[in-house]
């Protein structure tokens, strides 16, 4: 007799099963092959590599520093060959086909538009490459066979002085390919109630925003992110683990603002390849994400920078797998909690939760009891 619930599952199911992903940077994802086509011709001559496979591993290799702001300087390699409209629109028609290849039903990319102006471009023009690249993407994706859907989030930097100039420009293409906003950078001296106009003024025009919070730095990062700045999400959010406490007898006891978070549901961008680059966790079976699915916090899994981790949503799912055992119905949970936090419209994310998810799901998971069934019933043949 078969189990009745699904195994777990194998390396090609987690590339087919539905995925979706909130967290994942553009400057972050590049193929390494592209960076050098695009570093040769815009005389770009500071790589440190000039065959990609080499860069690849350069990139995996500098970021995998332990250090958030050593993880932070890889960037300048990327965004340097990202300065023209042809290559924006480039980088982002091969992050949709990318995602679309590995599975990934729906996307919410994010960039920073003031890092993209050093040959010339206007905020505006930034913002108009790029979606018109992720619409180039999802159509060869489409002619690939696969679908995806991809919405962008306009990130200010926090260490600049930007953040309201970059979330009016987000307000203003609300309806043209950009579903949100953020701040990233090291968080260390540049807390989120720096840009409190910004996010007041978002809130004001019913805008949604995530604020990288916890990764680098602890509880007042994510505490100053929801309680003063009122964020929709929390980019990362680890430190939550700071909260709680598991005592001897493996009972859990939550603080406050854990239990404030848990509560009111608020989206946790986590990424666990990325957090063990950067420190924010030290291994994938002790990373706080085993703890915080078992308590029911609203946890999605995210790939973060796909180049500087060498890594991709189905890897991402491979290697909690082999940390926590992770069944299809775990990852359709992760993903149906992405889908549910989404910054499209409610009636678009239940679509896409009922017409896509559920049902590519439930395909993978009859896969398994069909194939269990067989096993089964080969066993009896040969024991008759």
């Amino acid at each position: 007799m078969t189990s009745q619930t699904p195994n777990v599952p194998d390396s090609d199911q987690i590339r087919r099963a539905p995925k979706v992903l909130l967290h994942d940077h553009l400057d972050g994802g590049l193929r390494p092959g592209t960076i050098i086509e695009l570093a040769r011709a815009q005389g770009y001559d500071s790589l440190p590599e000039t065959e990609a496979d080499k860069l690849g591993v350069w990139f995996r290799e500098a970021a995998d520093s332990g250090s958030l702001p050593r993880y932070l300087e890889t960037f300048a390699h990327t965004c340097a060959v990202m300065q023209t409209r042809d290559a924006l629109f480039r980088v982002a028609a091969e992050c949709a086909e990318d995602l679309a290849e590995d599975g990934v039903v729906y996307a919410e990319i994010r960039y920073a538009p003031e890092q993209h102006l050093e040959g010339g471009l206007t905020l505006e023009e930034v913002v108009e490459a790029v979606n018109a690249g992720f619409r180039e993407g999802e159509r060869i994706a489409r002619a690939n066979g696969h679908r995806i859907r991809v919405g962008a989030l306009l990130t200010a930097m926090r260490h600049a002085a930007r953040a309201l100039e970059i979330a009016e420009l987000a307000n203003s293409y609300r309806d043209q390919g950009v579903v949100g906003f953020d701040i990233a950078g090291a968080e260390a001296g540049f807390p989120p109630t720096r840009h409190l106009d910004a996010f007041e003024y978002l809130k004001r025009e019913n805008n949604h925003f995530t604020i990288h919070a916890g990764e680098a730095f602890g509880l007042p990062s994510i505490w100053q992110a929801l309680q003063w700045c009122g964020a929709d999400r929390l980019g990362h959010g680890v430190r939550i683990i700071d909260d709680i406490e598991v005592a001897d007898d493996g009972s859990v006891s939550l603080g406050r603002l854990a239990s404030y978070v848990r509560d009111k549901r608020i989206p946790l961008e986590m990424c666990p390849t990325s957090n063990l680059q950067t420190g924010a966790a030290t291994s994938y079976a002790e990373h706080p994400i085993g703890l915080l699915r078992k308590l029911h916090f609203r946890v999605t899994v995210n790939t973060d920078n796909r180049l500087m981790s060498g890594t991709s949503m189905s890897r991402e799912f491979e290697l909690l797998t082999e940390a926590f055992g992770y069944t299809l119905d775990d990852m359709q949970w992760f993903t149906v909690n992405a889908m549910k936090s989404a910054f499209i419209p409610f009636d678009e994310r239940l679509a896409m939760i009922n017409e896509v998810v559920k049902p590519g799901y439930a395909e993978l998971k009859s896969e398994w009891l069909f194939r269990q069934t067989a096993v089964t019933s080969g066993s009896a043949a040969a024991t008759s």
